[in-house]
């Protein structure tokens, strides 16, 4: 008989409901966040067992240990609490969830080949959001002086002596301590960027993806260890909700009589944005690639040939970008599901 196992997880302790298959209730264990006793009270449970948490700070570390003794993992996003809640409530609400198949929102926690290069990604990224704000400290203490900052020279070495002395001299020893922190964490950003696109270059797929426009080393390098297979999307649809490119149609009151008492669908349906619940790292990197594309200009390139052709029938800019953004994740999507390079020549067939 099937084993359906709820895990509510913290950082001290760990609570495990388990259901039968007609929904009984057979036991609940509050153990220790240890791998080794979590991993043995799983093996105690009979099998078919099948195992849900929600996503959180231990969740991919839960996945990993645990996946491997379990027919089925399954991960949940986050729920909204209503009404009474405890950790022996939340195991046995996620165990019957997964027996009744009742989870909304499922998270997909594979890794494959590219678990290293996910971290160093995620490193990469933590190190250019610690740069610009020092940059951005930086900027901010001249213009509380009312002094006006051209581009990158205040942090060119060459020039930075000229600008520090226009501070007063009781904001120096600040410009000074924050210049020395931003080349620290160049330094850094520059060890992480190179050690990403090293493991990125050991990657197959790499190499076929950066030819697509507006994709480069370091795009692709971050793209790839999110998507992880594109066999997770069977449609480019289905990825541009994921990424955050999906539009929102809203509609009410469809259908409308008409003369010879007939209902027909009325033309009520109204846009309202784009998908809220996404990956936002996938969106940045999309809208950057088709930004790349329209600021670099190539009058060979298809999709700026297509950008070019909206703007003059009257299409937004914004929008215009969008589309491209769209297009561009879609022409990433089908080469790596076929493993090929981008064909500027088949682009032209489509567009």
């Amino acid at each position: 008989m099937a084993r359906y196992i709820g895990l509510d997880a913290h950082s001290a302790s760990c609570t495990i409901a388990v259901v039968g298959l007609n929904g009984k209730r057979l036991g609940c264990h509050v153990v220790e966040t240890n791998a080794k006793v979590l991993v043995e009270l799983i093996k105690t449970i009979p099998k078919p067992r099948y195992l849900c948490f929600e996503e959180g700070t231990h969740s991919a570390w839960l996945y990993e240990i645990l996946s491997r003794d379990v027919d089925q993992t399954v991960v949940t996003a986050i729920r909204q609490s209503r009404g009474p809640k405890d950790d022996k409530r939340d195991a046995f609400d996620l165990a019957d969830k997964l027996r009744t198949n009742s989870i909304e929102t499922r998270v997909y926690k594979e890794v494959g080949p590219y678990g290293r290069q996910r971290e160093l990604a995620r490193v990469y990224a933590v190190q250019v959001r610690d740069s610009v704000r020092v940059q951005n400290r930086l900027k901010a203490l001249y213009r509380s002086r009312a002094i006006k900052t051209r581009g990158d020279r205040i942090y060119d070495p060459e020039q930075r002596k000229e600008w520090i002395g226009k501070l007063p001299a009781n904001s120096q020893p600040v410009a000074e301590i924050l210049v020395q922190q931003y080349d620290a964490m160049e330094k850094l950003r520059a060890d992480a960027e190179k050690q990403m696109l090293a493991e990125s270059g050991k990657q197959p797929i790499t190499k076929k993806l950066i030819t697509v426009p507006g994709l480069g080393k370091i795009r692709v390098a971050q793209l790839v260890p999110i998507i992880i297979s594109p066999h997770r999307f069977r449609t480019k649809r289905q990825l541009w909700k994921y990424v955050g490119l999906g539009i929102v149609m809203r509609s009410s009151s469809d259908w409308v009589q008409g003369k010879d008492s007939s209902w027909t669908k009325d033309k009520v349906q109204q846009t309202r944005g784009l998908n809220r619940d996404h990956n936002a790292t996938l969106k940045g990197i999309f809208k950057g690639a088709a930004t790349t594309v329209i600021q670099r200009a190539d009058p060979d390139c298809p999709l700026y040939q297509h950008y070019t052709s909206m703007l003059q029938n009257k299409t937004a800019p914004n929008l215009a970008r969008l589309t491209i953004a769209r297009q561009i994740a879609a022409i990433t999507l089908a080469l790596w599901k076929k493993e090929e390079s981008y064909s500027a020549a088949k682009v032209k067939k489509t567009t």
